[in-house]
């Protein structure tokens, strides 16, 4: 939809100079969803950045309990956070902003930060879930997918 709506919009813009309002509006709003939607896989996949040179000299239950309490902060962050985003989306209802563009209620495309807060703080409760389990299990925890080593 991205792609589809900015090449349209590129070609409008050169070919035929003219280019609409809502086009610019349409991909700016997907993309913002597409980026809350990641950060929630990123936290599945365990892919956000982080530095882990000391995690190579710790044990497994040792780099399990050093997960678990990095979860928990985020989770503690992600939770003011979506609780931010929520006054934020209300206060956006209660004025009745509406987009320049679109002319659609702005609260639609700002429910995508409390929305992608809820997918990451359901993320992060199955991470804690399963890095408690490995923990006590004595399992090796799941430290998501490198791409260097």
């Amino acid at each position: 939809m991205i792609v589809v709506t900015i090449g349209s919009e590129v070609l409008r813009r050169f070919v035929l100079s003219y280019s609409s309002i809502w086009g610019e509006e349409v991909a700016r709003y997907a993309f913002i969803y597409l980026v809350w939607i990641g950060v929630a896989a990123a936290v599945r996949d365990r892919a956000h950045i982080r530095i882990d040179v000391l995690l190579h000299f710790l044990s497994p239950r040792g780099k399990a309990f050093i997960y678990l309490i990095g979860d928990f902060v985020m989770l503690a962050v992600a939770l003011l956070a979506l609780y931010f985003s929520f006054e934020t989306l209300a206060t956006s209802i209660k004025f009745g902003s509406v987009t320049h563009g679109l002319r659609i209620a702005q609260a639609w495309f700002l429910a995508a930060v409390p929305f992608g807060f809820t997918l990451t703080c359901f993320r992060l409760l199955q991470s804690i879930w399963r890095d408690w389990g490995d923990m006590r299990g004595g399992r090796a925890v799941f430290e998501g997918n490198r791409l260097f080593d």
